[in-house]
């Protein structure tokens, strides 16, 4: 599996495979508290979320946070998501779709803005680890792009995974800014930190859900 020219996916965690979506707006809302900030619903969330993060909270506040400003709430929203994520499962199908792809022959990697110390053990806990050929969860401060995480993460699959045959399945805009980065193809899921509104904007597929993702991965990646 996993062999120079095959399908590949590169899996987002936040918001795609893990449905964390009540645990991020907890947090969120006790980190604007912080500030003074009233809390946000969802919808709202889901409408203003963008990134780099201190940009989302510039949205709100009307001005970018300070430096201090930053570091604080930044602690508060992690502090705060890592109590409450233990509540939080695996989107719907989630399994299922790791399962099929890899029983298919393609491969499949993970790679998410999360901690890495923090994301591994999670994915370890689901038992879904097997299914991918790299995990890699960020290092290095929050709140910046994927990027140059993404460029890191498909040069330590060189020589397995063609960028071309690539497919970026994320529920962000900043998913496929990455995709697009190392010459990768996106598609957006709905479920996540964006709206299917603000998705639709950036120019590449937007699906409902993960088996329409999985669907229009393969068809990309033909």
């Amino acid at each position: 599996m996993g062999t120079q020219g095959s399908a590949h996916i590169v899996w987002d965690w936040n918001g795609t495979l893990f449905h964390d979506n009540d645990a991020i707006i907890g947090a969120t809302n006790a980190a604007f508290a912080e500030l003074g900030l009233a809390p946000i619903t969802l919808e709202q969330y889901r409408a203003l979320y963008c990134v780099p993060v201190p940009k989302f909270y510039e949205r709100l506040l009307g001005r970018l946070p300070t430096d201090a400003e930053w570091e604080l709430m930044d602690g508060v929203f992690h502090r705060h998501y890592t109590e409450h994520r233990v509540r939080c499962r695996l989107t719907e199908g989630a399994e299922d779709l790791l399962s099929g792809w890899r029983s298919a022959g393609h491969s499949q990697s993970l790679l998410s803005m999360y901690g890495h110390e923090d994301l591994v053990p999670l994915v370890r806990g689901f038992g879904i680890e097997a299914h991918f050929i790299r995990v890699d969860g960020r290092t290095g401060p929050s709140g910046g792009s994927k990027a140059e995480h993404m460029v890191r993460h498909l040069q330590a699959l060189a020589g397995r995974v063609a960028p071309e045959r690539t497919v970026v399945i994320g529920d962000a805009a900043d998913d496929a800014v990455a995709a697009r980065h190392v010459g990768a193809r996106a598609v957006l899921y709905s479920g996540g930190s964006h709206s299917r509104v603000s998705l639709e904007g950036v120019g590449v597929p937007v699906v409902d859900t993960l088996a329409e993702a999985v669907a229009e991965a393969r068809r990309m990646a033909a």
